[in-house]
């Protein structure tokens, strides 16, 4: 894959004086891709129709963190899966620009995205294209059941009604998919004995 080659290729291949490393060369690169998904992100958040009294605009999640939690529920997944079983199906609830789905695509998965705001919906559309993207309220959509892996970054900033939505989503995913819920409001996930941790650190779970 292009990310692997990339994370992967040292630079001495060329230039044998430099001393990088290959921890030099991530940091170099996920600096460019943040620099870019910021550049979207001030247009988004500049142009965005969400309600202010109750849903946050596009709001981009650090790129190191979103490989680690992508990676971490690939290789999850990774452990069951069967010969000849289909890639696992990824949806990014509120996917922005569609930057996170670009993370999902690269990593093998069936990448999907869920998104109201017209302008940012407008991006993700073009860099992966309307079978990939919706533009549908969150409250709306009702395919939720068929996804392996649900992600989310907190969408509502009202308190009540991000609760609302998440116990709405952890009822949606369906038996055995993997929830990937940043800056979760509501902790009684942890007491439910449908879902298990799969970090002690990352938000990510497993239902079933």
């Amino acid at each position: 894959m292009y990310a692997a080659f990339f994370l992967s290729f040292r630079n001495d291949t060329l230039y044998p004086s430099m001393t990088h490393t290959i921890d030099d060369e991530r940091d170099v690169l996920f600096g460019v891709i943040n620099r870019f998904i910021g550049f979207f992100t001030r247009d988004s958040q500049r142009h965005s129709e969400n309600d202010p009294e109750s849903e946050y605009p596009f709001v981009a999640m650090d790129t190191r963190q979103v490989y680690a939690q992508i990676a971490l529920v690939r290789q999850a997944l990774n452990e069951l899966r069967q010969p000849g079983q289909h890639l696992p199906t990824f949806l990014d609830i509120g996917c922005g620009i569609g930057n996170v789905l670009l993370f999902a695509e690269l990593m093998d998965f069936q990448a999907h995205g869920l998104e109201k705001d017209p302008f940012p919906c407008s991006v993700a559309i073009r860099l992966h294209g309307p079978d990939k993207v919706v533009q549908q309220d969150i409250w709306d959509f009702d395919d939720y059941s068929r996804f392996d892996v649900i992600y989310y970054f907190r969408p509502f900033h009202d308190g009540a009604l991000e609760r609302r939505f998440e116990r709405f989503i952890e009822d949606q995913l369906k038996p055995g998919g993997i929830l990937i819920a940043n800056r979760k409001m509501d902790p009684s996930i942890d007491n439910d004995p449908r879902f298990r941790r799969l970090h002690p650190e990352m938000p990510i779970w497993r239902k079933g």
